[in-house]
C-alpha cells in the first residue's frame, strides 16, 4: 500500500521558493586557496577554489564543479559543492580556515526501494581537520546541546517556522507563516557542535524526499543552509536557504528523565 501525503501537503519546490531571502551573501574569500581535509575515517578531500567553482580530488576520483561559499562566522565557511555529474548527491563542507576544523555532510537521494521505512534522502557525516589543526583543535562532534530549545526561524516575510528540538534524534517543526501554514511533522535529525555558539543542524524528512544541512551561529542569530530533495515534477533540486533565529523558550529535564 502506497503511503499518501496529508491533504494539501506542499511539495519541496513549493515551500522552498523564496526561502533564501534572508540568507547570507556568497563570498569569493576562498578563491585562489587550496585546502586538504583528512577525515576521521581516513578519507582525504582536496579542494582548490576558483570563482564560483572548485577543483576537487577524492581518492581516485577528481573533477571540477560549481561551488557556493558563504562566510557564516569569523574564518568559518559554509561550502556547498554541486556535482554536475551526480545530481542526486551533494556535499556540504563546514571549514574553519584558521583552526583547520572541518565537517562534511554528504547528502544522497536514494531510490524508494533503498529507503523503506527511512527518509529517502540520506546523509553521511565525517569530522576532520586540515594541516593547520593542532592537538588542541577540538574536532566537531555530535551534540545534545539543542535538546529542549524552541526557536523561530524567519527565512523571508513568507517563511516563518517553529522548531522544537525533542531529542538527539528528532525535532518537531510547524509553519507559522507561509504556504505550509498549519502543517508540521517530526523528523530525524543529527546535530554537531562546531565551536562555541556554532552548531550544524541537519534533518531528514519522512513525508517528502528532502534533507537539509544548516549552520547555526547563535552569536549572530543567523542560520545558513540548503535543502536537497525531489521537486513535485520529479526533478532533483538543491535549494539555498537562510534565516534569522529567535529563541522562544527552553525546556529543562530532571536528572534521569532526559530524552535519548
Amino acid at each position: 500500500m502506497t503511503q499518501q501525503n496529508p491533504k494539501d501537503w506542499k511539495t519541496y519546490d513549493q515551500f522552498a521558493y523564496g526561502i533564501d531571502t534572508n540568507r547570507l551573501p556568497a563570498t569569493d574569500a576562498l578563491s585562489g586557496s587550496s585546502h586538504a581535509i583528512t577525515f576521521d575515517d581516513g578519507r582525504r578531500l582536496d579542494l582548490s577554489f576558483g570563482t564560483g567553482k572548485v577543483t576537487w580530488s577524492d581518492g581516485s576520483a577528481s573533477g571540477e564543479d560549481r561551488v557556493e561559499v558563504l562566510e557564516v562566522a569569523e574564518n568559518t565557511f559554509f561550502i556547498e559543492i554541486i556535482f554536475a555529474g551526480r545530481p542526486k548527491e551533494a556535499e556540504t563542507v563546514i571549514l574553519n580556515t584558521k583552526t583547520g576544523r572541518a565537517l562534511s555532510i554528504y547528502s544522497i537521494v536514494r531510490d524508494k526501494e533503498q529507503s523503506v521505512g527511512e527518509p529517502q534522502v540520506a546523509q553521511v557525516f565525517r569530522s576532520g581537520t586540515t594541516g593547520l589543526a593542532t592537538s588542541e583543535t577540538r574536532a566537531p562532534a555530535e551534540s545534545r546541546d539543542l535538546i529542549g530549545l524552541r526557536a523561530h526561524f524567519t527565512y523571508s516575510p513568507n517563511h516563518v517556522y517553529e522548531h522544537t528540538y525533542l531529542s538527539s534524534q528528532r525535532y518537531a517543526w510547524q509553519c507559522l507563516v507561509g504556504v505550509q501554514r498549519g502543517h508540521g511533522d517530526v523528523d530525524l535529525t543529527t546535530t554537531y557542535k562546531f565551536d562555541d555558539d556554532q552548531y550544524i543542524f541537519t534533518l531528514r524528512e519522512f513525508t517528502i524526499a528532502v534533507a537539509s544541512s544548516f549552520f547555526y551561529n547563535f552569536k549572530d542569530m543567523r542560520s545558513t543552509g540548503k535543502f536537497l530533495g525531489i521537486a513535485g515534477d520529479g526533478r532533483i533540486q538543491n535549494s539555498p536557504a537562510g534565516a534569522f533565529i529567535r529563541k522562544a523558550s527552553t525546556t529543562y529535564y530532571l536528572p534521569g528523565q532526559e530524552p535519548v
